[in-house]
């Protein structure tokens, strides 16, 4: 934590956490708003369905790429020049996006997005932790995660509606607006939280020695999964969505938002009482909670969708309350994996991220089109991926009992 922290942020507690989710919310936004506009943007530049898709996967490991080094660049050169390069790199990006007049362009500038949006995600989880003792970051990871909740509901509303009545170029200038607003709101509030007496030196062989250090670690790695892997019980079901949603239960596009407005309200409960809980109860307990919950729905998931054909009704609520549980466990996880390494928490930060991008794209590219066409499955699917989270958890907790168990108490 900065020495400093009190003098660096004067304002409310709650206004940083706002302006840090606005830096998360930028990757659901540059992956959801655009996704309505698919088949118009294949029909305007002849693309076909994989060269569409391709759009999509040049940006999940261009993100996964470039998010190894964010974080570590972030712990050299700071916390404020790392945000603000990479929001003026994806603004770039974005108008280029807007201005391609193939596919080919679309997949390069696409890949560019996915290079410079993580800067704004991982640098902000090393920002909380700069700023707060671990009960009071937790307390802001939790309203973060409320605030980030909100955009995989609404961007897909907005892109569709730009996408309907201003064509598949205004969704691109949409996020290049995004993108000139959040760089002058971080110009002109975001302090630098990183201490010059916490600041790595920059060059190959200690960024090869810290993910040397951080990768050996069998205690980063296990929280490394224990987080990222679960949240794909949840985001496969966002990648299916017009096959679960259209064809399975029989929805109109106009009552997709049920779906979104369902999983995020559970994202946002689940946020709300992790950030209650704070101070309150051991992090081991409030994992333990939300692995129970994600099993215990799981489960039951799975048995309805083998018994009973999958129905509007009820298939929707067993992903909202899975993500009720992830919600209520990840912000815990992700603060014990930065304090593993004090002196590299932004290089930790983008080590998880990196894991996670890359489970998120491997289920999007690979896991989602075997089994979208089955609910069964799909549930399958989704118990499978949290299950490799709890044991990640369990083994852990086995050689490691005493990480997790001490309640941080806010410091003065």
């Amino acid at each position: 934590m900065n020495p400093d922290a009190q003098q660096l942020w004067r304002a409310p507690r709650w206004a940083l956490a706002v302006l840090l989710a606005m830096l998360g919310m930028l990757g659901p936004f540059s992956i959801d708003t655009y996704l309505p506009a698919f088949s118009g943007i294949a029909q305007s530049l002849g693309a076909t369905a994989v060269q569409m898709q391709q759009t999509l996967s040049a940006y999940l490991f261009g993100f996964a790429f470039m998010s190894l080094f964010h974080g570590a660049l972030s712990d050299s050169l700071g916390r404020r020049p790392v945000v603000l390069w990479g929001l003026a790199a994806f603004t770039l990006a974005s108008a280029g996006c807007a201005l391609s007049q193939s596919i080919g362009q679309l997949v390069f500038f696409r890949a560019m997005q996915g290079l410079s949006t993580g800067a704004g995600i991982v640098v902000a989880r090393a920002v909380v932790r700069d700023m707060f003792d671990p009960t009071q970051a937790q307390k802001v990871m939790s309203q973060i995660t409320i605030f980030f909740g909100v955009a995989p509901a609404v961007a897909p509303i907005m892109g569709g509606w730009l996408f309907v009545h201003l064509g598949w170029h205004s969704v691109f200038w949409f996020l290049t607006a995004i993108g000139v607003a959040l760089w002058v709101a971080n110009f002109r509030f975001l302090p630098e939280t990183l201490h010059l007496t916490h600041r790595q030196p920059l060059n190959v062989r200690n960024l090869m020695q810290g993910y040397w250090q951080l990768g050996r670690d069998p205690r980063f790695v296990l929280l490394a999964l224990a987080s990222g892997i679960p949240f794909n019980g949840m985001f496969l079901y966002v990648l299916c969505a017009p096959v679960f949603l259209g064809e399975h239960l029989g929805l109109a596009p106009t009552q997709f938002y049920w779906f979104f407005v369902l999983c995020i309200s559970g994202i946002m409960l689940g946020a709300l009482i992790s950030g209650r809980m704070a101070g309150r109860l051991a992090p081991v307990q409030q994992i333990k909670y939300g692995f129970w919950i994600m099993l215990l729905i799981g489960l039951v998931n799975l048995g309805a969708n083998a018994l009973l054909k999958a129905h509007v009704a009820w298939a929707i609520f067993p992903v909202a309350i899975f993500s009720f549980g992830w919600a209520m466990m990840v912000p815990v996880v992700t603060l014990l994996v930065l304090d593993l390494h004090p002196d590299r928490r932004g290089m930790a930060s983008s080590l998880q991220a990196f894991i996670g991008s890359v489970a998120n794209g491997l289920v999007a590219g690979i896991v989602a089109p075997l089994v979208m066409y089955s609910t069964v499955l799909m549930a399958a699917a989704s118990l499978a991926m949290m299950c490799i989270g709890l044991v990640a958890w369990v083994y852990l907790r086995r050689w490691w009992p005493e990480i997790g168990q001490t309640v941080a108490h806010a410091g003065h």
